[in-house]
C-alpha cells in the first residue's frame, strides 16, 4: 500500500451513470490486476474502494457507477484535480494460476478489473474468453475494449436488448471444466461457481478502512476469517464459502 497523490487526466461517461477515470501519478504499488485504491473525498469520512480497471508506468484508470454521495461527487471533478489515494490495496487475480482458455466473467461494474486481467492474460502467451452481463443494452460498456485485445467476447442482457438473452451462466458453456476468473454481484458469483471447477472470485464488500485494520470485511472461508479488502477482494475457488 502507498499514499499517492493522483492527477486526473481523464472523466467521462461511458454510460449515462457509468464513468472512465484516467490518473496520472505513481503506480508502483499496483502489482496485480483486480487490486484497488481507496480514494479520499471532500465532506466525507469514508475513502471510497473503486477497482483498478488498467495501468502502466505512468498512471492507471478506473471505471466507477454513480450509486452516492462519493461517486457523484466524482463524476463532476475535471481534468487537472489532484485526489488522494491509498494505492495497490487488495490480493488480486494470480496471472501464473490462470491456465489458458481461462473464462473472465464480469457482470456490471464487475467488468473493468477483469479487463486489466485480460491484458495481462494475453501478454502471458494464454488465451482468455469473456462473458460479460448487463441488464439492458444501454448499460453496456467495454465489450469493444475486450474484443480489441483479440478476446472472444460474448454479451448477455436480462432483457434481451442485446447479444444473448438471459444471465452470464446462461452463455457460460454446458458441460465443461471451466477455470473461471469472475467478478461482480454476489449472486451472480455464486451461479458462476457452482457451474466452474475452479478459478478466482471477487468479492465486494463494506470497507471502513481498506486496508485491513478494523476487520470491518472479514468473511468465513475454509481456512478461516479472511478480510476482503486484505486477503481479497480475490478469493481462490478452492477457500470459498457459500
Amino acid at each position: 500500500m502507498k499514499q499517492v497523490t493522483y492527477t486526473i487526466t481523464e472523466n467521462t461517461p461511458l454510460t449515462a451513470d457509468v464513468y472512465r477515470m484516467a490518473l496520472s501519478g505513481d503506480t508502483g504499488a499496483i502489482t496485480a490486476p483486480g487490486q484497488f485504491i481507496n480514494i479520499a473525498l471532500d465532506g466525507l469520512f469514508l475513502r471510497r474502494p473503486i477497482s483498478v480497471c488498467d495501468w502502466d508506468e505512468s498512471g492507471l484508470t478506473i471505471i466507477y457507477k454513480v450509486v452516492g454521495r462519493g461517486t457523484a461527487q466524482m463524476s463532476e471533478m475535471k481534468p487537472g484535480a489532484a485526489l488522494d489515494c491509498l494505492s495497490g490495496l487488495g490480493n488480486g487475480y494470480d496471472v501464473a494460476a490462470c491456465p489458458d482458455g481461462t473464462l473472465l466473467v464480469g457482470g456490471g461494474v464487475g467488468v473493468p478489473p477483469l479487463y486489466g486481467l485480460a491484458k495481462r492474460l494475453i501478454a502471458a502467451g494464454k488465451r482468455p474468453s469473456v462473458i460479460l452481463g448487463f441488464n439492458t443494452a444501454s448499460e453496456i460498456f467495454y465489450d469493444m475494449s475486450f474484443a480489441a485485445l483479440g478476446a472472444p467476447v460474448t454479451v448477455t442482457t436480462v432483457d434481451g436488448t442485446a447479444g444473448t438473452r438471459g444471465f452470464v451462466t446462461d452463455a457460460m458453456p454446458k458441460d465443461a471444466k471451466l477455470y473461471v476468473c469472475a467478478c461482480g454481484p454476489e449472486p451472480m458469483l455464486k451461479a458462476v461457481y457452482q457451474r466452474a471447477s475452479g478459478g478466482q472470485f471477487s468479492f465486494e464488500a463494506r470497507m471502513g478502512c481498506g486496508f485491513g485494520a478494523c476487520m470491518g470485511c472479514s468473511c468465513q472461508t475454509v481456512a478461516g476469517p479472511k478480510r476482503i479488502c486484505k486477503e481479497g477482494p480475490v478469493l481462490r475457488f478452492e477457500e470459498i464459502i457459500w
